[in-house]
């Protein structure tokens, strides 16, 4: 199978673009969690490091096994998973990939970039 490979700024309306080409990409038997874990990534570059940071969004394997990964340029900000209080409006989001993913967290550090992925 072909890697899906995106390169884009992160911002609220690359989210669903994000959504939607993983969603094509991996097609009717494709994992349906990998959508939601592609703009959980995305989502946090763009709380953390701010919008218009440039990433790459790669998608590799198919329905049995499928990898998400997020490429972006701060290979300090590292993300940490944490539990979001009841009234908490955000902070859920890497415990909903935590909760969909058969693994996740593994940080590849680069000289001047990291890679967040998660497995399906």
């Amino acid at each position: 199978m072909n890697a899906l490979t995106i390169r884009l700024l992160a911002a609220p309306e690359a989210v669903a673009l994000a959504r939607h080409a993983v969603r094509e990409h991996l097609g009717p038997d494709g994992h349906p969690d990998a959508a939601l874990c592609a703009s959980e990534l995305l989502t946090n570059v763009i709380t953390h490091l701010g919008e218009g940071t440039p990433v790459t969004l790669r998608i590799t394997g198919r329905a049995t096994r499928t990898r998400v990964e997020l490429t972006d340029p701060d290979p300090r900000a590292w993300p940490v998973l944490r539990q979001a209080a009841d009234s908490d409006e955000s902070g859920r989001g890497l415990v909903l990939l935590d909760a969909v993913a058969l693994r996740w967290g593994g940080v590849t550090r680069g000289a001047r970039t990291k890679t967040v992925w998660c497995e399906l």
